[in-house]
């Protein structure tokens, strides 16, 4: 194994934030090291913290992985500063004080549609002509960049009092951040708990909201750690679970309704929002086709004692639209209307 070998794979990490440059030019591998056939790489850092440092190790990790590295480990250490191998992020809350609700997106599991449903209200929540944020903090599979034709975007960075803070993407009237703007299309990251949570808290607060009557987070489909350090950290007011009618997601709606309510996290559900709850034919408006079951997500509402907040339609024009980067939401049909009348019931509930 050599160096060079190494260093050529961590050239493919390149810094948002500095010009898109690699990592390696950067002067940023402070070393390489290999013993008894594992490999360590040091990352530096300047004094004061880098607000991509967890994004750029777990990157760097994946680099070599792709590499074929099997055993390895990436060090993050402050140059001029003490060296620390497990830097986390310091709850620095102050780029949400002017916020007024933070929401969660949530669901028990994926392919419900959670993040269509997220993007959308935030688009129908700014038609209202409200304030409005989103942060994708599904790491794993970030879509706020498709959904929104932001792809191939990075945000700037701007330093204030020492710090610097990440300045979200504007389009459509909401202020957007994702993971998926640091990361190349299709590039898989490999990221433990403990560093997932991490980057997440940097995606939301060490971003220049500015001030919103809204800040929604799209969170990551499940009930795991991820979710659990984000309620605790983050000052989430309330949370909203999207699920389908059918049973398969209906089971997992509880589990998340159960996180929620649980003593140590005690957040308020303001309801389930039943999404692809029937097929409507664009040439036959009227006409309602229950393929996925119906009113399953009114169902476990009632059972739940949760308010059912609105059903969705399942519309053709909603995945184009996502598909195409604009949102259902701007547009005037059924699914739009739909949107806007959660958006509605949203803000009367707040």
């Amino acid at each position: 194994m050599e160096e060079k070998k190494i260093l050529e794979l961590l050239k493919e990490v390149r810094h948002p934030a500095m010009q898109d440059r690699d990592i390696v030019s950067l002067g940023m591998v402070q070393g390489v090291s290999f013993t008894e056939g594992k490999v360590t790489v040091t990352l530096a850092f300047p004094k004061k913290r880098d607000p991509l440092t967890e994004y750029l190790v777990g990157a760097a990790k994946a680099a070599l992985v792709r590499g074929g590295i099997k055993d390895y480990k990436v060090e993050a250490v402050v140059v001029d500063g003490p060296a620390s191998s497990k830097k986390t992020l310091d709850l620095d809350l102050s780029q949400l004080e002017g916020v007024k609700h933070i929401i969660g997106i949530a669901s028990g599991k994926g392919g419900v549609g959670k993040s269509t449903v997220a993007v959308n209200l935030a688009c129908a929540l700014s038609r209202l002509g409200y304030k409005v944020g989103l942060a994708d903090a599904d790491v794993y599979g970030p879509s706020v960049p498709t959904m929104t034709d932001t792809e191939g975007i990075t945000p700037s960075a701007v330093e204030e009092d020492g710090k610097e803070y990440i300045i979200p993407i504007e389009k459509y009237g909401v202020k957007w951040m994702s993971i998926g703007y640091f990361s190349e299309r299709g590039q898989a990251l490999i990221w433990r708990g403990p560093m997932a949570c991490n980057a997440l808290k940097q995606m939301i607060l060490q971003v220049k909201w500015g001030e919103l009557d809204f800040l929604l987070i799209d969170m990551p489909p499940g009930t795991g750690d991820i979710h659990i350090s984000l309620v605790q950290d983050i000052p989430m007011e309330a949370a909203v679970i999207v699920t389908t009618p059918q049973n398969v997601a209906l089971a997992d709606v509880e589990k998340g309704a159960n996180m929620f309510r649980n003593r140590s996290i005690n957040r308020r559900i303001l309801g389930i929002v039943e999404n692809m709850a029937w097929f409507t034919p664009e040439e036959h408006p009227d006409e309602k086709y229950y393929i996925f079951g119906r009113d399953g997500g009114a169902a476990m509402a009632g059972s739940l004692g949760i308010d059912l907040l609105e059903q969705i339609p399942l519309v053709q024009g909603i995945r184009e639209s996502g598909d195409a980067g604009e949102p259902a939401a701007l547009g005037s049909g059924p699914d739009s209307f739909a949107f806007l009348e959660l958006a509605g019931k949203i803000s009367k509930s707040i």
